[in-house]
């Protein structure tokens, strides 16, 4: 029992080193001119709209730059997602819960 406890402080250790490395990745992805950069927390760091996005949303085509905004959230969204996915796999390998994941009982 003692020795899970262990494991688990060591683990909530692990996961705010994690946090905190996640917090200073950038993540940025692009989409017709848009470019939108995020963190490993998935906040937004920074959005640039290219000349040529920026004229089309002036010239009326203002859903084409909604469109390629969603599309490259969506792409730094995922790539934050499986970069913390990654991270948090390493630390996870070495740990043995019973019964958390589907271990032995």
């Amino acid at each position: 029992m003692f020795e899970k406890t262990k494991e688990l402080y060591k683990l909530q250790k692990e996961a705010r080193r994690i946090k905190s490395e996640l917090k200073n990745i950038h993540i940025e992805a692009e989409t017709e001119g848009v470019i939108v950069t995020i963190n490993g927390e998935q906040e937004v760091v920074k959005v640039a709209i290219g000349d040529e996005a920026f004229a089309k949303a002036v010239a009326g085509k203002k859903a084409d730059l909604e469109s390629a905004l969603e599309k490259s959230f969506n792409k730094a969204v995922k790539k934050s997602q499986q970069i913390g996915a990654e991270k948090m796999k390493d630390i996870m390998g070495d740990m043995n819960f019973p019964g958390l994941s589907g271990g032995d009982k």
